[in-house]
């Protein structure tokens, strides 16, 4: 007997992927190489006019007075808050129960630099006003995750926003954005990056996420901070001798995707009404407010992959090529627009979503 296809590789053997901007392979920074001259200067150890021009570059974007490029979103983000923290005196942060930092990291801000989370929230929803104002503890900093990626991409109201910023200003609270997914929630706020990043004392974005470099990420805010951090980032063992891959690719893939933002945007809101109508299916949040969202199924794990292997190998599109459970009976998976889903065939994605939507009903 064959042994069964894993859904991986059911969606890997399709000929149209509704996920993201395309393979992450070796193509994708030599494409973003292939117009640059063999003789420019690299970067070394943070400095050089490849990584300078690049920094400055975002600092402007993100209406900051500076900014520092790092390999990583981890590395930059514990640095931030490990520099609030010495600032203050109080080595105590907030952030959401499902933040990266609590979730993905191996405890490295409490490992690393002994400080010590404050989780405000619960984990459906995302930090409100009421809950910074409702703390207990004495914080150096709060981190703001936009959009909460683990609650499927929800934000809150840009109002809620400005309060919570004018609220941590008037308390001596530094408010750090993790920007991860900045620029998609952007055509939503219908806000320029400098406008949201205005209400936060430092911000950190990545480069490979909507923007689809290989790797990377800027932090951002007053030049006081920024040089802290450079600091910061040779003790981490950030300072490679040379960054340029990354910062390359970063600056290649942010030309190109920066102005398609409200495009992903709008075909997220597109496809998420299309799971809406299936039987047993929902989306969270009902209506994206980036170009991510979460599918959820009234089904096992096991189950829906069975449906969505067949429909892969009906009809030719991939819809995910994960599926998490959240119990015996029910479960999720992420959904991120980028470019692929312009170049699907309309009458394709109406199959699939037909064919899901037929064979969820049959399995009730």
């Amino acid at each position: 007997m064959s042994e069964k296809i894993s859904l991986l590789d059911a969606y890997n053997n399709t000929d149209h992927k509704i996920q993201g901007n395309g393979k992450r392979n070796i193509q994708v920074l030599k494409d973003a190489l292939d117009g640059i001259d063999g003789n420019m200067d690299s970067d070394m150890y943070g400095k050089g006019n490849v990584i300078e021009r690049f920094q400055n570059k975002m600092a402007a974007y993100l209406g900051k007075s500076s900014a520092v490029f790092f390999p990583s979103g981890t590395m930059a983000q514990q640095i931030a808050l490990r520099i609030w923290c010495d600032e203050r005196g109080i080595k105590k942060v907030a952030y959401h129960p499902l933040s990266h930092l609590e979730i993905h990291e191996e405890g490295g801000l409490q490992e690393l630099h002994h400080i010590e989370p404050v989780l405000l929230a619960n984990k459906e929803r995302t930090i409100r006003l009421e809950d910074v104002v409702g703390m207990q503890d004495e914080i150096a900093s709060l981190l703001l995750e936009l959009p909460q990626r683990e609650i499927g991409g929800q934000l809150p109201p840009y109002e809620e926003l400005e309060a919570i910023s004018a609220h941590c200003r008037a308390k001596g609270i530094k408010l750090h954005l993790d920007g991860a997914r900045l620029f998609e929630i952007l055509p939503y706020y219908d806000k320029t990056a400098a406008e949201v990043c205005g209400l936060f004392d430092s911000v950190y974005v990545s480069f490979y996420k909507g923007i689809g470099g290989i790797a990377g990420a800027v932090l951002a805010g007053e030049e006081s901070f920024t040089s802290l951090s450079k600091v910061w980032k040779r003790r981490h063992g950030g300072d490679l001798i040379s960054l340029y891959p990354y910062i390359l690719s970063s600056d290649f893939y942010f030309e190109q995707r920066i102005p398609k933002m409200a495009q992903y945007y709008r075909e997220s809101v597109e496809l998420a009404a299309l799971f809406n109508e299936c039987q047993g299916i929902s989306t969270k949040p009902l209506q994206p407010v980036s170009n991510m969202f979460h599918v959820h199924a009234d089904m096992s794990k096991e189950s829906l992959e069975s449906v969505l292997i067949a429909i892969y190998e009906q009809t030719g599109l991939g819809i995910a090529p994960f599926v998490q459970a959240t119990s015996e009976s029910t479960c999720y998976y992420e959904v991120n627009i980028g470019d692929r889903y312009e170049s699907i065939p309309k009458d394709r994605l109406r199959e699939a979503f037909r064919l899901l939507d037929e064979k969820m009903k049959d399995l009730k």
